[in-house]
């Protein structure tokens, strides 16, 4: 008996997945349609692609889609900004209920609130992007559930099984609640007044926002969902703006952690706006200090932060020297999204050492980082990530305002870095193994090839055991993890034929 215990220990102490048939034959596959774009759209269109972890629900819908879901709002379009505003006595031509019937103006609207057409000129990359959201501002206050919608029936046709999205449902309530009080630096002492105010109240009316959201999502799920995403999974992250005085950030900051705390859906926080922004610059370093205190606070709530979505020229040398080592040493992120100047950073091989330590995931945003800060090709830092073993995940960033999807991310990155098969599938792990899902994972070890001890038979044989199936109920982030395994083994054998 004490000779089979002892094979048996040995047995999981040196059990390993090893390369399929299957998987190889995929890889043979993928390396053939390298120099066939058509192929090569088709398998990566039908790859899964596990988890989104960077989708903010502000930039997710098409602008056509949302001048669909304002018909009724009475909303007009200025003709010279193309931003909309609430007006009766709006002129025809102008009425969002009627824009279809001008294509003229209704092509500059489109091209106006996302980054179709758009040439490089009097205006940015940069400036165009951060003033889309502005424009359609009214819309998005109104119709959050339908685009909550427009992102899940996205992702579950690109054969995602889970979605982290990043949402602000109170249109900033928590931020405006904080400008009523007066800064001082002793965090304690203003999260208690907040506590005493009305941030709970705001809490409670998100998680009512949520619920909206939620019975929506689920009749797709439970519909037509069901055959193209089983057992597809939506989490929030609370986005705080960033472009504040330093009460409201903190307020809102507060709020997020609160929030995290009482409501499950809610997995942590993020900062958005342009990192490059006035207040975000002389700010960046309290910010970080604030999360780091809420973060000792509330030590379930997660972190992805925007952190170095920066290049020289936008702002000084000196501002892309500490933002993404403040917001992991300080902040205490968990997540890193960008990262575009950790070259510029101080110490840079050894902060890259640290993310590889910490298992920090860097969100990377290829289409994005090219419309925005024309980050392209080897000025990318992807390579150097993956160098230093810091763990990546394609990420769409703002799918409708970039026009773009999960597929042309994986697209970029094949034709520009020429990832094998077997890279795909990591960068696909990874989505799941970091994103903030609860529970343990599937993997005992960072290269997919050890799983834990109950479901190693399971995912050998493809059977699953009684003790796997408990162990998964128990833990979100594993079943993810078993139905992506589920996924890629009924895609890879497709090139067994």
């Amino acid at each position: 008996m004490r000779i089979f215990i002892f094979f048996l220990l040995l047995f999981n102490a040196n059990f390993s997945i090893a390369e399929t048939d299957a998987e190889r034959a995929t890889s043979n596959y993928f390396n053939s349609i390298q120099n066939n774009p058509k192929k090569l759209n088709v398998f990566l269109y039908d790859l899964p692609k596990g988890a989104d972890l960077h989708n903010h629900l502000g930039g997710v819908s098409m602008a056509e889609n949302m001048l669909r879901y304002a018909k009724q709002d009475n909303l007009c379009v200025n003709s010279q900004s193309f931003a909309v505003t609430e007006n009766l006595n709006c002129s025809p031509t102008f009425q969002v209920a009627k824009i279809q019937h001008a294509p003229f103006l209704y092509n500059q609207v489109i091209d106006a609130w996302s980054m179709r057409n758009f040439r490089s000129g009097k205006e940015t990359g940069h400036d165009h992007f951060f003033a889309t959201f502005i424009k359609y501002l009214p819309i998005l206050m109104k119709h959050r559930t339908e685009m909550v919608n427009e992102a899940v029936e996205r992702a579950c046709r690109e054969h995602l099984i889970y979605l982290e999205l990043m949402v602000m449902p109170d249109d900033n309530q928590s931020g405006l609640l904080g400008s009523h009080l007066v800064w001082n630096n002793h965090f304690d002492r203003l999260r208690q007044k907040l506590l005493n105010s009305r941030v709970v109240p705001i809490t409670q009316e998100i998680s009512k926002q949520l619920d909206h959201y939620q019975t929506s999502v689920q009749g797709f799920l439970n519909g037509p969902g069901k055959q193209w995403c089983p057992g597809f999974k939506l989490l929030y992250l609370y986005q705080v703006l960033r472009e504040q005085p330093p009460t409201q950030v903190f307020a809102q900051l507060l709020t997020g952690f609160e929030l995290a705390n009482r409501d499950p859906r809610v997995v942590g926080i993020n900062l958005v706006q342009a990192e490059d922004g006035k207040l975000s610059m002389r700010d960046y370093s309290l910010q970080m200090r604030m999360i780091g205190f809420l973060h000792s606070l509330y030590p379930k709530a997660k972190s992805s932060l925007h952190a170095g979505e920066l290049v020289p020229g936008l702002v000084p040398r000196s501002g892309l020297r500490f933002h993404i080592r403040e917001a992991i040493e300080i902040a205490h992120a968990n997540r890193i999204g960008h990262g575009i100047d950790i070259r510029h950073e101080d110490h840079a091989l050894q902060l890259l050492q640290e993310m590889s330590k910490k298992h920090i995931l860097v969100e990377i945003n290829l289409k994005s980082n090219a419309a925005i800060l024309n980050v392209t090709g080897q000025k990318h830092p992807i390579l150097l990530y993956r160098e230093h073993h810091v763990p990546v995940a394609l990420s769409t960033d703002d799918e409708g305002v970039l026009r773009t999807n999960l597929t042309e991310q994986f697209k970029m990155a094949v034709l520009n870095y020429h990832f094998s098969y077997k890279t795909l599938k990591q960068l696909i792990r990874n989505s799941i193994e970091y994103s903030f899902l609860p529970g343990a994972s599937l993997w005992q070890t960072a290269d997919y090839q050890h799983p834990i001890s109950v479901c190693q038979m399971s995912l050998h044989s493809g059977k699953l055991s009684s003790c796997c199936q408990a162990f998964l109920a128990k833990n979100e982030k594993a079943d993810s993890q078993w139905k992506l395994e589920q996924q890629f083994s009924k895609f890879e054998h497709v090139f067994l034929k």
